[in-house]
């Protein structure tokens, strides 16, 4: 940010990003926007595992047993068959969530919101040209509010284009260093990075970063990563893919160990064809507020909750 502005001009600014990033996202991927629930039945299998470890807080009512989602990457799947959207059109839904167990810094906090986006495809649309089709105008929509922006005296300069990486590829670069660290060496090279194919393992047996095995296919997935010179470090901005089909579905929940979820509603209306073929994913609203409003901090555009040792480190933000 090129000029010092006021708590009241940061407020309006965030209202400004979202609505702009909004309307442009919409008109990119051909979505409509709709209203998404806190809370899933545990036996409904909607529930997004994540990695497998973080672990969602629950309530019961009567004899039924609630959890607050994680994400909304099946339950979008599951609306998008329930309504009837037509091929190629989809849905947007702001995704509120907590989590527990995530670790504080300047990029976490244990409130998470998300724009969570679905939209539905055809068997011939499962490559990876289309998926990178569909990050570029995602990329586009920031872009675009990007020089909306700039009106407002925010200036942050986003490459002009993605680069694409294998995460295969990306290893074989750099054979000697951690996932992260090859993530932080790319991005600084190239500014505005998407790694394919994450979930699975790589050559050294180590998959680039863990996946739940039940929604995206994880040879037709990635993140996308751009690089804040304000922190001097690579900032995901969103995780997404094409969702795992019949065949993948089977194949990942082998390889994972979870071969019972089959027996759950959701997972067997993809078994069974009653489930649309999709692509998906989340976009980190206060990640996307931090990079087009050139911040340090998640405090500065997310209102949320902190412990002491984080209220020290923030005493002198403008936090929310």
């Amino acid at each position: 940010m090129k000029k010092e502005i006021s708590y009241l001009e940061r407020l309006e600014l965030i209202s400004e990003c979202k609505e702009k990033f909004e309307k442009y996202l919409k008109k990119e991927l051909d979505l409509i926007k709709v209203e998404c629930p806190l809370f899933v039945k545990s036996s409904s299998g909607l529930q997004d595992t994540l990695t497998g470890v973080e672990k969602a807080i629950s309530f019961e009512k009567g004899s039924e047993r609630f959890e607050i989602v994680h994400s909304l990457a099946k339950w979008k799947r599951s609306a998008l068959g329930k309504y009837g959207f037509p091929v190629h059109k989809g849905l947007l839904t702001e995704m509120r969530a907590i989590r527990k167990d995530e670790e504080v810094d300047e990029l976490h906090s244990l409130y998470v919101e998300q724009w969570d986006w679905e939209k539905v495809i055809t068997k011939e649309d499962r490559t990876t040209d289309y998926l990178k089709k569909i990050v570029k105008s995602i990329y586009k929509s920031i872009k675009k509010t990007e020089v909306d922006l700039s009106s407002k005296g925010v200036k942050i300069d986003l490459a002009d284009k993605v680069y694409f990486i294998d995460s295969q590829e990306l290893e074989d670069m750099y054979p000697d260093k951690t996932p992260k660290e090859r993530e932080e060496l790319i991005v600084k090279e190239y500014k505005t990075v998407f790694i394919m194919r994450i979930g699975g393992k790589l050559k050294s047996g180590i998959p680039h970063d863990l996946r739940s095995p039940d929604y995206d296919d994880w040879e037709l997935d990635g993140d996308l990563l751009v690089y804040s010179s304000t922190l001097d470090k690579a900032v995901e901005i969103s995780s997404m893919g094409i969702r795992v089909d019949e065949d993948s579905l089977y194949k990942q929940l082998e390889l994972s160990d979870s071969l019972e979820r089959l027996e759950l509603p959701f997972h067997k209306g993809i078994m069974e064809h009653k489930i649309p073929l999709t692509i998906g994913g989340g976009i980190g609203i206060s990640r996307i507020l931090m990079l087009l409003l050139d911040t340090d901090h998640i405090a500065c555009v997310q209102a949320s909750a902190w412990d002491k040792d984080t209220l020290k480190i923030l005493k002198t933000k403008k936090i929310l």
